[in-house]
């Protein structure tokens, strides 16, 4: 019985205070998340960057960035500065600066934007506007492996 009277060696820690409190995060600056099996019906407006896994039935708007994984689904149109894809939307896509459609993504609707990249195997089914004076588009070429090499031949 004599460990629970023994002297503690361990020296007494003084409560940590802060002067200045933590400085709040940037308004527009977090990443939102909708995660694989979650689902979204209405409108999704925010400033920051949007990751979707899951699916939304609804609008997005005003986001920095949209993030569309393999297994994100979206019904309704979406707004955004840049908007990446890699799983499926049906409705209209408009991007300030970019829109790029990965491989295995499908988009069912119309485009607008200033910038698009189209991986092979992206599926575009609808109408693509660009801005007039600033438009670009960036032609992604595929990886090609050569049947064979002729030797001599220049």
């Amino acid at each position: 019985m004599s460990i629970f009277k023994q002297p503690s060696t361990m020296p007494e820690r003084a409560p940590v205070r802060l002067d200045t409190p933590p400085a709040p995060a940037e308004p527009g600056s977090g990443t939102s998340v909708i995660g694989p099996g979650m689902k979204v019906v209405g409108d999704v407006e925010t400033t920051g960057i949007l990751k979707v896994e899951g699916t939304v039935h609804g609008s997005i708007r005003g986001a920095r960035q949209v993030l569309l994984g393999r297994t994100g689904v979206i019904q309704g149109d979406v707004q955004a500065e840049e908007i990446v894809l890699g799983g499926r939307i049906v409705g209209t896509v408009t991007a300030s600066e970019r829109v790029e459609i990965q491989s295995n993504s499908v988009i069912e609707g119309d485009v607008h934007t200033r910038s698009i990249v189209v991986f092979e195997g992206g599926i575009l089914n609808g109408n693509v506007r660009m801005d007039s004076g600033t438009a670009k588009v960036n032609v992604t070429p595929s990886q090609v492996t050569p049947l064979r090499t002729v030797q001599g031949a220049d």
